[in-house]
């Protein structure tokens, strides 16, 4: 007998390596062919000011590699979650989702890139004040999320519930978590699969609920779900993911500071400095994500077994605990003991089985 939670997490990493390897052929064929330096050219002969010209050919290049991966990011995000009833979302607001997606992605990575070539030109030692201003930038990025970023794309109300709401409060007077409220969004909009969230920096700190799991879920599974989020800001796991993501992010443009030339000689290139070296910074990012993403996934493993640890500690309920594991489990699709090499590569999170058995045997 099939089963559809295997069936669906197999297609989902066969899409996610295919996606990845695709996306890095991408970049070698517009590096390869001479089309970035085409790019390049074509817009230089406009005589734009040096930021609108950085615009247009990141416009140009992102709308190229967008368009490339479009039918696989169409199947990936919509035919295969409809196939397997977890998306309800129509064709007409997928694709305005898509687009706010593609617009806000271009938005972020031009402030990035304007950033990138002001520091490239002015600094010698640029690859340390790049890295510490994108860090920077995500710090800011990560408090501005709940606040700009998740309101594009569900709409929040504050919870209705009061008994729950409470039961949340107290949940984190008991932790001694703080945050601004507990809100709902609609996720039932467009898929059927649950989450929750603690989300935000210091004052844009909230709890949200899934309209999905809100209503499916009882109190005491609500809480064994928050106790573990709340558990992450206890241990400060987001500053400590911060700081690993930064010690990477040094790494990264070191290596790219250290390594650049040789690589645009392939290409033909003579400097980062011109445009159409940028796709060779976005091959690096790919390849070397590529390369730590098991290293990632090792780390946030780690951090998900002690939030566990934590939110068994705190609510002392681990039967609301395993049946909330496992209404997951079947509502998410979620592959519950996966292969070890796909675990190594794909599981920022624990397999549901090990987090279960670590619940059976916890002694509270």
């Amino acid at each position: 007998m099939a089963d559809p939670a295997r069936d669906y997490s197999q297609q989902k990493y066969f899409l996610n390596i295919i996606d990845t390897f695709y996306g890095i052929a991408l970049i070698l064929f517009f590096l390869g062919t001479g089309l970035s330096v085409y790019l390049q050219g074509a817009i230089e002969s406009l005589g734009l000011p040096g930021c609108l010209s950085i615009a247009l050919f990141l416009l140009a290049a992102f709308l190229l590699y967008y368009l490339f991966r479009l039918p696989l990011n169409f199947y990936a995000g919509f035919t295969l979650e409809h196939k397997f009833n977890l998306s309800r979302q129509n064709a007409g607001s997928w694709w305005v989702e898509q687009l706010k997606s593609f617009l806000l992605a271009y938005i972020i990575l031009l402030i990035l890139i304007l950033c990138f070539y002001w520091i490239l030109a002015g600094f010698k030692q640029w690859w340390l004040v790049v890295s510490v201003s994108w860090i920077a930038f995500s710090v800011v990025l990560a408090k501005l999320t709940p606040v700009l970023i998740i309101p594009l794309f569900f709409k929040y109300k504050r919870l209705e519930d009061d008994l729950l709401r409470q039961r949340i409060f107290d949940l984190a007077r008991r932790m001694r978590v703080k945050f601004m409220d507990v809100f709902e969004i609609d996720f039932s909009k467009k898929t059927l699969k649950a989450n929750a969230a603690f989300t935000g920096i210091g004052k844009s700190r909230r709890v949200i609920l899934a309209d999905t799991l809100k209503d499916k879920y009882t109190t005491d599974e609500i809480e064994a779900i928050l106790a573990h989020e709340f558990a992450h800001f206890q241990r400060g796991h987001i500053f400590k993911l911060i700081a690993v993501d930064s010690i990477l992010t040094l790494g990264l443009f070191y290596l790219i500071f250290r390594t650049n030339v040789y690589f645009l000689g392939v290409f033909g290139l003579d400097s980062l400095k011109q445009l159409a070296g940028l796709p060779l910074v976005f091959l690096y990012f790919m390849l070397f994500g590529f390369i730590v993403q098991p290293f990632g996934a090792y780390v946030s493993r780690r951090f998900e077994r002690e939030a566990d640890g934590l939110a068994l500690q705190a609510t002392r309920n681990k039967e609301a605990f395993i049946s909330m594991m496992d209404k997951l489990a079947g509502q998410n699709l979620a592959d519950r003991k996966p292969h070890p090499l796909i675990k190594f590569f794909f599981f920022d999170h624990p397999p549901i089985d090990e987090r279960i058995k670590t619940a059976r045997e916890f002694a509270g």
